[in-house]
């Protein structure tokens, strides 16, 4: 089997994004070697980053310790050289013996380590402007300067981008315009078309959108082409997330492929390309 990267339909290109740098369902999140191995192939791969007690960045999806890792507490309330004793878990919580990296330690990974020129690495901000300051901008800059034309940094947070990419000109902004309260009053409003402009107001320079899938297909349920509309910003769409491979999910992505959206977020990249492959 191929590499599970994309899948090419009516003339169209759907990456296959490796979420929490899993290429498989059994895969643990955020191991090194397996992001690494993305990044090689020419993925596009996601991790997660929340700050830490030192205003560094730890690449975890939770803000406290002890779901994920070894270590137990907030992260906010731990130092970078504390994070870097503890080890990752694996999915049925056993400890691994991958060490939690911080962000400059995958960094220094991807700078060594032949990264393909089409790889994407989406830094996805779990926090707000409000945890960001001098410091935290400060050690962003110093970890992804080297390798930041292979990233994005997504945030729900447009001031949280654009505060980490102010001085780093080759990265690429992402956002995440999911905010289903406000998507379902302009699904009954029959204002959809406000939406995507109101989302791109806040980020015009957003290379990608990030929108929960089923948004995607409630809009083209009622009529309404969000993809193209967010396409006519000159924008890209990720579509979120696919969890299992099920025939239920693979219906519902060969939808979301029909709708062409540009990419597709899944726990299981390798199930979800052999299942659209056969």
């Amino acid at each position: 089997m191929a590499d599970p990267l994309f899948i090419d339909r009516h003339g169209h290109r759907t990456w296959l994004k490796w979420h929490r740098g899993r290429r498989r369902a059994s895969d643990p999140v955020f191991t090194g070697a397996r992001i690494l191995e993305a990044m090689r192939l020419g993925a596009s791969v996601e991790v997660d980053l929340v700050v830490t007690g030192d205003k560094g960045m730890a690449v975890l999806h939770d803000l406290t310790l002890d779901r994920e890792t070894t270590g137990a507490g907030p992260v906010a309330g731990t130092s970078d050289a504390a994070i870097r004793q503890l080890n990752l878990r694996g999915n049925n919580g056993e400890p691994l013996p991958d060490a939690v990296m911080l962000l400059e330690d995958l960094c220094q990974l991807m700078a060594g380590g032949a990264v393909h020129p089409d790889a994407l690495l989406q830094l996805d901000y779990k926090e707000d402007e409000s945890v960001l300051d001098d410091r935290a901008v400060a050690k962003f800059v110093a970890a992804t300067g080297p390798v930041a034309s292979n990233m994005v940094v997504s945030s729900g947070s447009a001031k949280a981008i654009d505060m980490l990419t102010a001085a780093l000109p080759a990265m690429k902004k992402g956002f995440d315009a999911t905010n289903e309260a406000r998507f379902r009053a302009a699904l009954a409003a029959g204002r959809l078309q406000e939406y995507v402009d109101e989302a791109m107001a806040e980020m015009p320079d957003a290379a990608l959108v990030y929108l929960y899938w089923e948004m995607v297909t409630h809009a083209a349920d009622a009529g309404f082409d969000i993809v193209d509309a967010f396409h006519r910003h000159g924008t890209r769409i990720d579509a979120w997330t696919i969890r299992e491979v099920t025939p239920a999910s693979v219906v519902q992505v060969e939808r979301l492929l029909d709708l062409k959206v540009d990419q597709i977020t899944t726990d299981d990249p390798e199930g979800l390309y052999a299942a659209l492959e056969t």
